[in-house]
C-alpha cells in the first residue's frame, strides 16, 4: 500500500530521517537507500511517496519517491501571505504566536505535564527558537 506524508527531517550526512504521515501516526523511519530519487531533493516539507515495512526498531520507508512540484510547499497560515521570495521557507512567527503555538503543542502532545514543566519547556524551546531565528519580536 502506498503512503503519503512529508520529510520531517532528513541528515543527508547520516543519510538517514523520518517522514511524518499525512494520515497521523508517529513519524516513520527512512534510510537513503530507500530514495527513488537523489537525496538532495529530500529537504524538510517535501512531500513523498512510499511502501512500508516493519523494520527491526518500528515501520520504516521504502520505495520513496518525491510527489508534487519537487519543491518544498508553503507553510503560510491564516493571514500570512506568502511571496516568491520565500522559496518555500516557511514564515517566521512573533514570539507570541510561536508561545502560544507552542502552549497548545506541548498541551496536546502531553496533557499530564504540570504548569510549571510545560513553562519551562516552553520558554527553553522559545529560547532555543530565538537562538536560530526562528522568532521575530
Amino acid at each position: 500500500m502506498v503512503h503519503v506524508g512529508r520529510i520531517a527531517r532528513f541528515d543527508e550526512v547520516r543519510g538517514y530521517g523520518f517522514i511524518t504521515p499525512d494520515e497521523g501516526g508517529p513519524d516513520v523511519f527512512v534510510h537513503v537507500n530507500d530514495l527513488n530519487d537523489d537525496k538532495s531533493l529530500i529537504t524538510t516539507g517535501t512531500s513523498v511517496e512510499y511502501e512500508l515495512i516493519d523494520g527491526e526498531r518500528g515501520l520504516k520507508a521504502f520505495d520513496v519517491s518525491v510527489i508534487g512540484d519537487r519543491s518544498v510547499p508553503s507553510v503560510a497560515g491564516p493571514g500570512r501571505a506568502s511571496t516568491a521570495d520565500d522559496e518555500g521557507l516557511c514564515d517566521v512567527l512573533t514570539e507570541t504566536e510561536l508561545r502560544i503555538e507552542l502552549t497548545e503543542l506541548i498541551l496536546e502532545t502531553v496533557p499530564e505535564l504540570t504548569g510549571a514543566h510545560l513553562i519551562k519547556l516552553r520558554e527553553g524551546l522559545l529560547t532555543f527558537a530565538r537562538k536560530h531565528g526562528w522568532s521575530e519580536d
